[in-house]
């Protein structure tokens, strides 16, 4: 499964991300996400905060899944993975996965969907060509599509 993802965020489980049960709190996996989502758009070369500024579009999120798969304790480097799934209209369907560092041992998967909206009248707008160009420039999936 891990093939799957062209961009992983390495994390290093800290002492307050942890639980009584000495493992990740739950909502702790959302950020995880939502910070390799920040820098799998970095690695893309998208500038989010300056297209945000220039277009007045920014990326709602619609939806969030974690599935657990087997606990993260304290002091664990894992990985974040990352990769577009679908690209709608409007919408981009993030697919994530953690696991140990460097291994196939999968530890949860997600889901983010994100709908792109304009901010003064806060309906959805398409998502633009250059940043579907971007993004297929690296997901072979989406691109053969």
């Amino acid at each position: 499964m891990r093939h799957e993802f062209w961009f992983h965020f390495p994390f290093r489980v800290r002492y307050s991300e942890v639980d009584a049960q000495s493992v990740v709190f739950n909502a702790h996996y959302l950020t995880y996400f939502d910070t390799a989502i920040t820098e799998y758009f970095r690695a893309l070369g998208y500038d989010y905060l300056g297209e945000v500024a220039r277009t007045g579009i920014d990326f709602h999120t619609v939806r969030s899944v974690v599935e657990y798969k087997a606990p993260i304790r304290f002091d664990e480097d894992i990985d974040v993975c990352v990769r577009v799934a679908r690209i709608g209209r409007s919408s981009i369907v993030l697919a994530l996965a953690i696991f140990a560092k460097g291994s196939e041992d999968l530890r949860a998967t997600g889901e983010i969907v994100w709908v792109a909206t304009d901010q003064k009248t806060h309906q959805s707008v398409a998502v633009t060509e250059e940043l579907r160009e971007m993004i297929a420039s690296r997901e072979k999936a989406l691109a053969q599509a």
